[in-house]
């Protein structure tokens, strides 16, 4: 394997998700040309990768992850149940955490991510409770120092009801990105709804709310949208689970949807952990627990989706591969396989406000190559042998040896093995074949 990181200057055979295979030429972090792939006689130099056998796509996005979370399950020890539970168990633990924790496990989870395909992340952190609220804060602003050059890092301070607004400012002037919030949670929901975009519009920032994350209940969605639709073109503005959108039907998500194109407000789908948490008093028909994805798409609203936690008190499990997440969002949420894996890379890179990337001339070149003969192949099997190239640079390489012992040498004979068998057991005890 090649020492990384390594720049690129051309892959080589690579197979598009159309079924093509190119060329493709790198320029710093630019792809500069994609044409037909060219026998060649010489073996890849250096700065150069052989992808015959492999998919070209662009790289995932991660829109929506917990970091400050992520891979404390085992740590926390929670019970299983819905995000009651679930905010219970982590503000227990949490009280005790210190930033170095937070830090290594953030850090785990984040190349866990890169090593499979991720290449920018939108993280939300906790403004924690006790005496040192920004514990999280300081452990993700070091983690986006050290991921500089290999994967882009957004954070968004996310204020609890009862965070006081002294506290999200504190956040902001450390170095977070954008405000959040979990307003449906509050006992006013509009109400905490204002509030946080009134922070948002005193720093000249934008937003990322959990919204309307329950089956049931007031839905904030449409309220969201009218507050931020006169923001200025470029603010960041996006609504993550949308779960009770899922719900809806006829003239109200019609409504909904209208507002939400108006305000050109994204909406990011959640499959694992809204599968996980949504519906534990459901027992019978439970619900998906989605978001309305075709009535969205349909729309032609930004539809992103991400992997939200990662094997903590919200999910106990996960692969942090946006490969497992767009295979849920064919299963359970009947995307194409184009547009699942669309959610995962172009449209959550938009949702993030980031350059296009991908196998285009002028895009980033932010690419993700995995072992396959096509989408479906890469979705289905999620081979773990990868490349994964941030602004043109090669950043993970993966690679799997597998040993399967050899079949059983068919016996010189037309007769099906279990049919000799049964006719070698009748000779046995007395019977003529």
């Amino acid at each position: 394997m090649p020492a990384l990181p390594l720049r690129l200057s051309r892959l080589l055979g690579a197979t598009l998700t159309d079924g093509s295979r190119v060329d493709v030429d790198l320029t710093g972090d630019t792809v500069t040309s994609v044409g037909p792939a060219l026998p060649h006689a010489r073996p890849a130099a250096e700065d150069e990768l052989d992808l015959t056998g492999f998919v070209l796509l662009t790289a995932p996005a991660e829109p929506h992850a917990h970091l400050d979370k992520a891979l404390s399950w085992d740590a926390i020890d929670p019970p299983m149940g819905d995000l009651d539970q679930a905010i219970a168990s982590w503000r227990a633990y949490s009280t005790r955490m210190t930033s170095h924790e937070i830090l290594d496990r953030a850090r785990a989870a984040a190349l866990l991510m890169l090593g499979n395909g991720t290449t920018a992340v939108r993280s939300h952190v906790d403004l924690l409770e006790g005496p040192a609220p920004m514990r999280g804060v300081r452990a993700l602003v070091a983690l986006r120092t050290e991921l500089r050059g290999l994967m882009d890092l957004q954070l968004v301070a996310l204020a609890a009801p009862d965070t006081p607004d002294h506290v999200v400012h504190e956040a902001l002037d450390l170095g977070v990105d954008l405000v959040g919030g979990a307003p449906h949670l509050a006992v006013e929901p509009l109400a905490d709804l204002n509030r946080l975009l009134a922070i948002a519009q005193e720093r000249a920032l934008g937003t990322d709310l959990h919204t309307d994350e329950s089956l049931d209940g007031q839905q904030t969605l449409a309220h969201y949208a009218r507050a931020v639709r006169e923001w200025p073109a470029g603010r960041i503005r996006s609504a993550g689970h949308c779960v009770r959108q899922g719900t809806l039907a006829g003239a109200e998500l019609d409504a909904t949807i209208a507002e939400v194109l108006a305000a050109e407000l994204g909406v990011i789908a959640l499959p694992i952990t809204n599968l996980y948490l949504q519906g534990w008093d459901h027992p019978v028909s439970t619900p998906r627990g989605l978001t309305a994805l075709r009535a969205f798409l349909d729309a032609g609203v930004p539809v992103a989706a991400g992997a939200d936690n990662v094997r903590d008190p919200f999910n106990p499990v996960g692969r942090a591969d946006a490969l497992e997440t767009a295979s849920l969002l064919v299963t359970a949420g009947h995307l194409s396989l184009h547009e699942a894996y669309r959610a995962v890379s172009e449209a959550a890179r938009s949702v993030l406000g980031l350059p296009p990337a991908g196998a285009v001339p002028g895009a980033r070149a932010d690419l993700l190559a995995v072992r396959g003969s096509g989408l479906g192949e890469v979705i289905a099997a999620a081979a773990a042998d990868r490349y994964v190239i941030s602004g043109g640079v090669l950043v993970a390489q993966s690679a799997v040896v597998q040993h399967i012992a050899a079949l059983a040498t068919p016996a010189p004979s037309s007769t099906p093995t279990s049919t000799r068998r049964e006719r070698d057991l009748r000779t046995a005890g007395g019977e003529q074949p």
